[in-house]
């Protein structure tokens, strides 16, 4: 005997309640380790504060936050591989103030630097500093402005590559000076300062938690710093708007970025983590100690800083006529 219709759609009917009630919950963020890309090499400023903070948001996260250094065209083989990743939340991106320049210098980039990248928050803010060796016999930035106006494009000024944000503290100082002078591009900080130390390059802008060892065991002798105030880290160098160039006000910056289309409730997580990681005390002392400061913010903020930093980096890349060879 058949059962009526009826009976059989409403049996139906609870046969697949009943699976969709026994579907598994989707499992919350995150749920398995978050890859985050850093475009620099290790032993990097950017790699060593990057790494400081992605441990302690792997704490607290309950991940294991993976860091893998990208290298290539300024940052840029890193940054693209991120902006093309899925946006779940499970590739980031570490970069600094060089991500704000590189769609000027670029221009066939297959992302946007401000459509394609969701902010999560700032990380630290920090002056570079202009240093020299012992052998060079320059005490000032004064002293070598005029060695460089005495003798025009003879001065060598290492950088940390192409687009980079020692680079463009060089641009900047260059174009409020009117200095000629020959850049020379390395593949890293650590390479660059290297070869400063030894007299190879004449002098270099570099990110002051790479410098601050050098200069106190005498291999490096810090001219003044980019920022407008002077560092606590070393509180007797002057500032370039205080002694040669009033007004240059220039810091170096890190951030953490996620794909564009990253579900926002990810990205405020995100941000949350890495307002909670450097409120540490512990982490505040070790940045301090590195001449940083911690800067945490919204990505609503962040995404309007970095926007306002791509219009300030791509008018000194235009304006000093930099290309890539």
């Amino acid at each position: 005997m058949k059962a009526p219709r009826s009976f059989t759609r409403v049996f139906a009917a609870v046969v697949l309640a009943c699976f969709a009630g026994a579907a598994p919950a989707q499992q919350p963020y995150p749920g398995k380790p978050i890859r985050v890309l850093i475009g620099f090499s290790a032993g990097s400023e950017i790699d060593t504060i990057g790494r400081l903070v992605v441990q302690k948001m792997g704490e607290g996260l309950g991940q294991q936050l993976i860091v893998e250094n990208r290298l290539g065209a300024g940052g840029t083989l890193a940054a693209g591989q991120m902006a093309s990743a899925a946006p779940d939340g499970y590739v980031l991106l570490i970069n600094s103030v060089s991500h704000a320049g590189v769609q000027a210098l670029y221009p066939n980039l297959p992302f946007d630097t401000v459509r394609d990248f969701a902010g999560i928050s700032q990380l630290t803010s920090a002056p570079n500093v202009l240093v020299v060796a012992p052998s060079q016999g320059i005490k000032t930035a004064g002293e070598l402005i005029a060695l460089a106006k005495q003798k025009p494009g003879q001065v060598n000024f290492g950088s940390a590559g192409v687009g980079s944000g020692t680079h463009m503290t060089l641009e900047q100082f260059r174009l409020a000076t009117g200095i000629q002078v020959t850049h020379v591009p390395y593949k890293g900080v650590p390479e660059v300062l290297t070869d400063t130390a030894t007299g190879r390059v004449n002098t270099s802008f570099a990110p002051i938690g790479n410098t601050l060892a050098m200069i106190k065991d005498g291999r490096l002798v810090p001219l003044a710093v980019s920022t407008a105030v002077r560092s606590p880290a070393l509180p007797d160098v002057p500032t370039l708007s205080e002694t040669a160039v009033p007004g240059l006000d220039w810091d170096q910056w890190y951030g953490m970025f996620a794909p564009a289309k990253t579900p926002r409730p990810i990205v405020n997580q995100l941000s949350r983590e890495v307002a909670r990681v450097l409120a540490l005390p512990e982490i505040k002392e070790r940045i301090a100690n590195r001449g940083s400061t911690p800067k945490p913010s919204s990505p609503e903020e962040f995404d309007a800083f970095v926007r306002a930093e791509v219009a300030k980096v791509g008018k000194v890349i235009r304006d000093g006529n930099i290309r890539i060879d």
